[in-house]
């Protein structure tokens, strides 16, 4: 592979990098003359169950790092969206994440170190496999999230954790709108619980996940049978709780294949309903399914409307725009649609000097996070 990637750049030709190929819709357009795909470069390449922690290669799907994990109680609390079926290196180098990341944290904070190629064919190896690690500069969380921009991630090691002795998923029917959601959200914060994860869902996402058509809160809580029930009776104060399929949290990370665009808006926990609100008027009109993780401050639109979805962002952009703390971070887009609702990540000074130091050619994914010059 680095031998690909430096022919490449002595040869002025540009590089496609991609796991399984599943999300290739996300982040901008890339018009490259050549692909390089890490699926089938996968496998545990080191796993110590006593330090919680896993080397693997980056074409290792999320499922076998499960499996692995769970056979000694543990597990990798990750869950980007679509399926455990996509690979670990495209989760570490997008940067994804699920509504695990409430307890969790996101990547970035899961990632101990890494082994990259550089833009020019350099094998780079950065952090450690050990939790407890000093090395200069962090050019571990550097690699995480650039979208392959940097270099091309080829193997990385983990920080696991153990598994809860129960879980627990259950659902509280919320207002759908206004100052009684606010209310609602607000008692669910200064609440006595600590859940794993906690998404605020809207009738037609409640529904596709098996659930009544209904606003809902959906709650997932680990510990001990003592913590998990205290926790449980305090969620049940809040409002009615309805039981959850098992499945429920991967049929709400399974929405996202059928959507034609994908945004978010990243906000303020207090402007959570406001939002939630705004964006809400487009779900009929345009097919647009909302979530959120209220924890985050993150609100999640899909929009199911292949020959609508500029409108449809275009409503969504304008609807939130009154909500000044609103920030709008696409996700998927559709051809042109990046250039109008995506302007390039990579325009200020310091992100165009690492780009220069890490790809001078400017060969990996060139376009995903916009022309770097």
């Amino acid at each position: 592979m680095a031998a690909t990637v430096a022919a490449a750049n002595n040869e002025e030709r540009t590089v496609r990098i991609s796991g399984r190929g599943s999300w290739l819709g996300a982040g901008g357009p890339v018009q490259a003359s050549e692909a390089l795909s890490l699926a089938s470069y996968s496998g545990i390449v080191d796993y110590v169950p006593g330090d919680l922690t896993i080397t693997v290669r980056a074409g290792t799907p999320l499922s076998e790092i499960a499996h692995a994990t769970g056979e000694q109680g543990q597990w990798l609390p990750l869950d980007p969206p679509g399926s455990s079926d996509g690979t670990i290196g495209a989760t570490v180098s997008t940067g994804s994440y699920g509504p695990l990341a409430s307890a969790f944290g996101r990547p970035r904070d899961q990632v101990l170190g890494l082994e990259f190629i550089s833009g020019t064919g350099e094998v780079i190896t950065v952090g450690s496999r050990v939790v407890k690690n000093v090395a200069g500069f962090d050019l571990t969380r550097l690699l995480v999230g650039s979208w392959g921009t940097l270099g091309v991630i080829t193997q990385i090691s983990l920080r696991l954790r153990a598994r809860s002795e129960m879980e627990r998923t259950e659902a509280i029917v919320l207002p759908p709108r206004g100052q009684k959601l606010a209310a609602s959200l607000a008692a669910v914060r200064s609440a006595r619980i600590a859940p794993l994860a906690l998404e605020l869902l809207s009738p037609v996402v409640s529904e596709s996940v098996g659930l009544p058509r209904e606003t809902l809160l959906l709650a997932r809580f680990g510990g001990n049978e003592e913590s998990v029930s205290a926790q449980l009776a305090e969620l049940g104060s809040l409002g009615e709780m309805i039981g959850a399929p098992e499945d429920s949290w991967e049929r709400l990370r399974a929405l996202d294949a059928a959507a034609s665009a994908t945004v978010r808006f990243s906000t303020p926990l207090t402007d959570v309903p406001l939002v939630w609100d705004a964006v809400g008027a487009g779900e009929n009109d345009h097919g647009v399914l909302r979530h959120a993780t209220v924890m985050r401050g993150i609100v999640r639109c899909l929009v199911n409307a292949p020959s609508g979805s500029e409108q449809a962002l275009s409503s969504l952009s304008a609807l939130a725009r009154p909500v000044e703390s609103a920030r709008l971070i696409p996700e998927r887009l559709g051809g042109e649609l990046w250039n109008r609702f995506a302007p390039s990540a990579v325009n200020d000074p310091i992100s165009r000097r690492v780009k220069q130091a890490f790809d001078p050619g400017n060969i990996l994914n060139p376009g995903i996070l916009g022309a770097a010059q």
